[in-house]
Formats: structure tokens, sequence, C-alpha cells
């Protein structure tokens, strides 16, 4: 049995219903199916979907945890099993277009210097999913985008770094990071970064591992001729455009919502929290808490 090109990581909790249409979208893909395989990771979600995907998707790969280890650590434990050159992380509440898998694959082949590719990420309205196309949170530019001068000045090389919002969307271009929901990876890179910080429980892990692979020397790419559809916090059930179809429990919210701002904080202590930097330690962190005291007080679980 020959290897496949291409090795897909899904890390499920609690969305079978979108898993199964995910996988639907995969398979219907340009690339023969031949060419990739699927392993899916399931954080102890209560629905259990072995049994469902077992039937209806005989070629998928299975890993079961009895708890729910995170999305860094479930990743993790996938890529032990990947065979192939490349590894597509990817969430199950998404929907792959039909050209998406073989584009990216290729544009890793031509580029051999490109650790990381991504497509464009629309949420369900068509509009840009503002992860998949990030710079790095730098104390200034993350200044910018939570006291709202990079929304005043979307298209400021000075104001808008956080998002990187100076750049045109229609063309293939270069960017600091993308996120875990369609993140494509060369599995030469991956591994000599380490792939992901098991620190991170729920997000931040795809950030963190795009910096160590750029200051390892290595390119993350935005590829904007193919996209995917992201129904973006069906998991956490946080994002106002999906709480209405997430089954997330108050507990699940409630864990969400802090692992956003702990991500902050470990991301900032690992790799801002020196120099010129350190000394504004003090002061990011108190805004990182006035930031979740105003998101729990918004949110009111």
């Amino acid at each position: 049995m020959s290897k496949p090109t291409l090795s897909v990581i899904i890390v499920n909790y609690n969305t079978l219903e979108y898993l199964s249409a995910c996988l639907v979208s995969l398979y219907n893909s340009s690339l023969p199916d031949s060419e990739f395989e699927v392993i899916v990771t399931d954080n102890a979600s209560r629905e259990n979907p072995a049994n469902v995907l077992k039937k209806k998707f005989p070629k998928v790969k299975i890993l079961q945890n009895k708890t729910n280890t995170g999305f860094a650590k479930a990743n993790n434990r996938g890529v032990k099993y990947c065979r192939g050159q490349y590894v597509l992380f990817l969430n199950p509440d998404t929907l792959v277009g039909k050209q998406t898998l073989r584009e990216t694959v290729l544009f890793l082949e031509k580029n051999p210097q490109a650790a990381v590719v991504t497509a464009r990420v629309n949420l369900p309205d068509g509009s840009l999913d503002d992860a998949c196309h990030r710079g790095f949170p730098t104390p200034w530019n993350a200044f910018c985008h939570f006291s709202g001068l990079a929304a005043l000045f979307p298209r400021s090389t000075v104001f808008n770094g956080y998002h990187l919002g100076y750049r045109d969307l229609d063309k293939t271009h270069e960017i600091d990071s993308c996120v875990g929901a369609f993140m494509m990876v060369r599995k030469e890179a991956g591994g000599s970064a380490g792939w992901f910080d098991e620190s991170y429980f729920w997000y931040g892990e795809d950030l963190d591992f795009c910096y160590r692979l750029k200051k390892n020397g290595w390119k993350i790419f935005f590829l904007p001729r193919v996209s995917i559809i992201h129904y973006k916090g069906v998991s956490s059930g946080l994002k106002k455009h999906t709480s209405h179809i997430s089954t997330a429990s108050r507990q699940t919210k409630i864990r969400a919502s802090q692992a956003r701002y702990e991500v902050m904080r470990i991301f900032y202590r690992k790799h801002y929290n020196r120099g010129i930097y350190k000394w504004l330690s003090p002061l990011i962190f108190f805004g990182i808490s006035i930031k979740e005291r105003l998101s729990s007080y918004a949110h009111r679980f």
C-alpha cells in the first residue's frame, strides 16, 4: 500500500453533524482519495462518533481519547499516525472547496521554503475569518487592535499589523500566522518545530506554532484562490454567528472563554517577556485582565 501525499487531522469535540459534512466535502475533493488519509482524534465527545464514522466513512482512522485533552495535544497525537509528506490540520466545522486540497498541496510542492499554507477561510456569510490572516500580537499590534485603532485605520501598516489589513487579500502573499481551522504543514518543518505546544488547551497553539516556524526561517503563506467555509465557534458556543446552532454546554462556554485570555498570557510570557517588552509586562497583563472581565460580563453565561 503506497503512502498518501497528504494526511488530514481533524480534532472532534461534540460536532458529529458538522464533522460528517466536512468529511463529505473532503471525499468530494478533486484530490483523489488515494492521495490522502484522514485521521479523526475525538476528545471524549458525549455523542461517541466512532460507530457512525466507521459505517459512513470506513477509510477514516479514528483515535478516541478518554478525556478532552485539548486541541494541541489531540492534534499531536494524530501526527504520530500520519504517513503523508504534508499534514493538514482541519476543523470539523468546515467545508472544503473542491480544488482546495489539490491547490494547497501543489503550492507546497512548488515552494520548498514554505512551511505552511492556508486557504481563504470564509465565515458562513462569506466574510473573511480574519484569524486566517494574522500578524503576530506584539504589544503595539495588540494595543492597536484592542483599542480600536486598527479598525479606524484598516489599511495602515502602522496601526493594523494585527490582521495585516494593508495586504491585498486577492493575491497570494506571506503572512505571520494562520488559523488551525485550515493549516497545511510541510511535515519536515512541523517536526523540526516540535509541532504544537500542549500548554495551549483550546486556542493559540496555531499562532505559537507559526511564530516558532518563522523564527526558524520558514515561511507562512495565504493562498486566496481557494477557500473553505468555517462555521466558527460551533464547539465553543462563543461566536454570535453560530451561537444558535452550537450545542456547547454552559461549562464548555466558560472554559472556552477563559482559554482565550489564558492564551494571551502564555504567548506573551513565552515570546515577549524579555528585553524592552519585559518592562511593559505589568501593563500588558493588567490589560488582559480588564479585557477578560469585560468579556465575562458581556457574555454572562
